[in-house]
């Protein structure tokens, strides 16, 4: 197998439009939990989200295109080319060995509310001519690779919360295996309408809190659901010899990957946890870590009562107590939100920013313990130390488990 890398990072998040913005949020400790700007939600159970506040569709589409485009594609877009402009590579890749894997767990559901809404306003002669391309959840990896000439391997992949995490692993497997020299990965999500949020608060997924800071608590005894966000990451994903060849910066290395299914429920997770400790099982063997590393894990960490429970469960099951008990734990949704679709890439973005800059970010408005989330969840306050390894884990509806393994780069 062929070493892969990661050479670019691109984010479109609530604590901000670019990844500097969004690292210096996650470090600092800052929630960017809010009340909800963009629609009423007094008919609603829930009151708070994770909003993009700082986007401009301008800075990566032409006016024309954007009206053509669901958000989550421009987000998808804005995220894409940061992280191209960052790798250097467009120009120096043949097309056909460039790809890209970008998904989206809803895909265009903004679209799909407004036009709904005209249909029942105006009849189904105004639905719009790009209503099929908007909504469909292929649209963000089709635009992108139309923006980057990827004729290479493009697969978008859509498993709920795991979205972006399986890209990223189906991404390294076809670089590792030669079937691509880089491809653009990641994942993207735009789904704050009050039918989306309704949806998810009528299954009690979602909390009620009314505290911005002590809604989105993973592994708090307190905890009461997740809180929706919104937004997009992208990796760009290069063979080792290739970004050697033309003298790019590595910012870190993929080594492992897990996919595994629960095969249990619809939405809850198994109580033993087997599907989601076999997908970690299977990126540390795939990784090499041998139990010495220095390990940081970006949980899923949703703040629903189950997930956390039985994320902590299999991380222990498959690193066993002593070394779970070693590593540095966080979940930065206590900050993002469930961006969805796009939390696998962003959580993957922190953990090689958390590799490179020896920082881990924490898991704020922690206050109560859960004898049952008894890892190191680093509450309240980023803290310094020298990992060499991460995993970042995504564990999605319909029993859908994802786990990445990374590594500090070395030559």
């Amino acid at each position: 197998m062929r070493r892969v890398v990661i050479t670019g990072l691109g984010a479109v998040s609530p604590l901000g439009s670019t990844v500097e913005k969004m690292w210096n949020g996650m470090t600092e400790g800052r929630c960017a939990i809010d009340k909800v700007t963009r629609f009423d939600t007094s008919a609603l159970k829930v009151h708070l989200a994770a909003e993009v506040r700082d986007f401009d569709p301008l800075t990566c589409m032409e006016k024309a295109d954007i009206r053509k485009t669901d958000l989550y594609v421009q987000y998808a877009m804005g995220a894409a080319t940061q992280a191209m402009a960052q790798s250097g590579l467009e120009g120096k890749i043949a097309p056909e060995r460039l790809g890209v894997y970008i998904g989206s767990g809803i895909g265009g559901i903004l679209t799909f509310v407004a036009e709904c809404d005209k249909v029942h306003e105006k009849g189904v002669g105004r639905v719009s001519p790009f209503f099929i391309p908007m909504i469909i959840s292929n649209m963000a990896a089709g635009k992108v690779a139309m923006r980057f000439q990827a004729m290479g391997p493009t697969l978008p992949v859509v498993t709920a919360c795991a979205t972006s995490s399986h890209t990223i692993g189906e991404a390294f497997r076809a670089i590792a295996h030669g079937y691509a020299d880089a491809i653009i990965a990641g994942g993207s999500e735009a789904s704050l309408a009050p039918m989306a949020m309704s949806g998810f608060a009528n299954m009690q997924a979602l909390t009620t809190a009314e505290d911005p800071t002590q809604a989105s608590i993973p592994f708090d005894a307190r905890r009461s659901g997740f809180v929706m966000g919104e937004g997009a990451g992208v990796l760009v994903l290069e063979e080792y010899e290739h970004a050697k060849a033309r003298g790019a910066e590595i910012l870190g290395e993929i080594c492992g990957y897990g996919n595994t299914c629960d095969a249990y429920h619809i939405t809850s997770p198994r109580p033993d946890a087997l599907g989601a400790a076999n997908a970690i099982r299977q990126a540390v063997a795939e990784a090499g870590f041998d139990g010495s590393e220095e390990l940081y894990i970006n949980a899923h960490g949703t703040s629903t009562p189950p997930n956390d429970r039985t994320e902590t469960l299999a991380i222990k099951s498959a690193l066993g107590e002593d070394w779970a008990y070693k590593a540095s734990v966080s979940s930065t949704k206590s900050m993002t939100g469930h961006m969805l679709g796009a939390a696998g890439a962003i959580e993957a973005i922190a953990c090689v920013l958390a590799l490179r800059e020896g920082i881990i970010p924490p898991t704020i408005g922690y206050r109560e313990k859960d004898p049952e989330c008894d890892l190191d969840i680093t509450p309240n306050e980023a803290v310094r130390r020298p990992v060499t390894a991460a995993l970042s884990t995504s564990l999605g509806f319909g029993g859908h488990n994802a786990c990445l393994a990374l590594r500090k780069f070395e030559e």
